[in-house]
């Protein structure tokens, strides 16, 4: 039983005061979102220094998997022991575990520290956008908004770019990749501490430790099966089935335990609110877009186009500044008409159009022609995620707002996961079946193993433009499977009800 004592009325912020508890929230969505990222370029000299190639896949995957199962956890605990003390102590989890993620000894130790360090990034990317809900009413949130959703744009890029020079940095090392996002991180939690005013409501709760058990495991096992399916183990094999059961069990389970639960963590009535469930739906295909391309364009760059980890990075800037622009631009008109729909309408319509174009980029494509497809998946990615949020918080009741929230969030995060998982495995068929047609006997045709893009710029011209050929034909099929995803989430969207936005927090 949770009980909490102390009882007042919701502060009103300035404009200033907004900004300044939003400048906290965004400097800790910001570094905990590169912390998921700038692992990748390093994962190569950390496993050449620790061992352990065998965990490689692990390094990523504790942290996405721990992310997304802890998502709505964090939501609902914040209804009982208040917003800001569970963010600070979200920070707290995320500052201890990267300081032991860089002082790790071995790949256990280092596995260990990166999933209690999703821990964190999961509590700090749902209740940022619980907290801003809180402070700022429907209608004045637009403008705010699009300030978040950049976050995601801007770590895409800057963690690769972060992890390239910290590795190439013979002063630095691969263990200030976990180190450098400490000091932004204390930074947040002293101006969180500082600016924001949150009301602790008094209430008595009891904690759904049953329906908490069963969505984790559901979750955690579809986000084992997704993540390591096709890699560690093969999709016809007995793991395949046994997480796919556990999966479903858990699922029946949760439905029970939510349904029977006091307080549950996600209300069954969620459910049965039409614009929660068709944000929920939009947000997971949005998902599976943002991460699947963002995962599979820098390989295109790296392998096909020749560029460096940095300059890869730096190829996807005019999506990022094209997801801000778009973003901020969209919140400030909804803010001034009250009207949203259009946005994410139009937003998934682009999204659609964007993977179609990526689809037909070729080996010699150029670098303005990349740029131009990239920088229309940024603005439709940036008029359509923070919409879907705004409309599903200002969908349901006040009482519901922490768990809307994650929920929708939960959702974009499987989403990514699926979209990783799915792309990747037909990325990997596709490639094998081009490499066995377009590579003369004997040259590895039937092998997906390419090596590293600077080994691939070596090879005799004949080889070289063959594996080049194959692998734009294979992503051209990933993007192509896109399309109609996109075009899904676009459908949840346009049965989306445009309520009116309402005025008070």
């Amino acid at each position: 039983m949770v009980t909490t004592t102390t009882t007042t009325q919701p502060p009103q912020y300035t404009h200033r005061q907004i900004l300044e508890i939003l400048s906290g929230l965004m400097l800790a969505m910001l570094t905990s979102m590169i912390s998921m990222s700038v692992v990748g370029t390093a994962l190569p000299t950390i496993v050449g220094e620790l061992g352990g190639q065998d965990q490689y896949s692990w390094v990523a995957t504790a942290s996405m998997l721990t992310m997304t199962v802890s998502t709505p956890l964090w939501g609902k605990l914040s209804d009982l022991y208040g917003r800001k003390r569970l963010f600070q102590l979200s920070l707290a989890i995320f500052v201890i575990s990267s300081v032991a993620a860089g002082l790790s000894q071995d790949m256990g130790q280092l596995i260990a520290a990166r999933a209690v360090q999703g821990l964190g990034v999961g509590g700090l990317s749902a209740l940022s956008q619980v907290i801003l809900g809180d402070i700022v009413s429907p209608r004045e949130r637009g403008r705010y908004s699009g300030y978040m959703g950049a976050v995601f744009g801007i770590s895409t890029v800057a963690g690769p770019l972060i992890g390239g020079f910290i590795v190439d940095a013979d002063w630095l090392g691969w263990r200030w990749c976990f180190y450098v996002c400490v000091p932004f991180a204390l930074v947040s939690f002293v101006v969180i501490q500082k600016v924001l005013r949150m009301p602790v409501v008094k209430r008595e709760a009891s904690i759904d430790i049953w329906g908490a058990t069963t969505i984790t495991a559901a979750a955690s096992a579809v986000m084992l099966l997704l993540s390591l399916g096709g890699h560690e183990f093969e999709w016809n094999s007995p793991w395949t089935y046994i997480l796919g059961a556990i999966s479903v069990i858990s699922l029946v389970l949760s439905v029970i335990a939510e349904r029977t639960a006091k307080e549950p963590i996600l209300p069954p009535r969620l459910f049965r609110n039409r614009t929660f469930v068709l944000s929920s739906l939009a947000s997971l295909f949005v998902g599976v877009a943002l991460f699947g391309a963002m995962i599979y364009l820098p390989q295109y760059l790296q392998i096909v186009k020749g560029m460096s980890p940095t300059a890869s990075g730096l190829m996807t800037l005019p999506m990022v500044v094209t997801m801000f622009i778009s973003g901020v631009v969209s919140g400030k008109i909804v803010t001034s008409t009250g009207k949203w729909k259009i946005f994410p309408v139009i937003g998934l319509a682009l999204v659609s159009v964007a993977l179609y174009l990526l689809a037909l980029l070729q080996v010699d494509s150029s670098a303005w022609l990349i740029g131009f497809d990239m920088a229309v998946l940024g603005i439709g990615l940036g008029l359509s995620m923070q919409m879907l949020i705004l409309a599903a918080q200002n969908g349901s009741e006040l009482r519901d707002l922490a768990a809307t929230t994650s929920g929708v969030s939960f959702f974009r995060s499987l989403g990514g996961a699926v979209g990783v998982a799915a792309f990747g495995a037909i990325l990997t068929n596709r490639l094998k079946e081009e490499l066995a047609t377009r590579l003369p006997a004997g040259a590895g045709g039937g092998s997906t193993q390419l090596g590293s893009p600077e080994a691939i710029q070596h090879l005799p011209g004949p080889i070289k433009q063959a594996i080049l050929e194959s692998f734009t034909r294979a992503l051209e099929t990933v993007f192509f499977v896109g399309v109609p995803i996109a075009v899904l989430g676009l459908l949840a969207v346009l049965f989306l009800k445009e309520l009116p936005l309402r005025g008070r927090s």
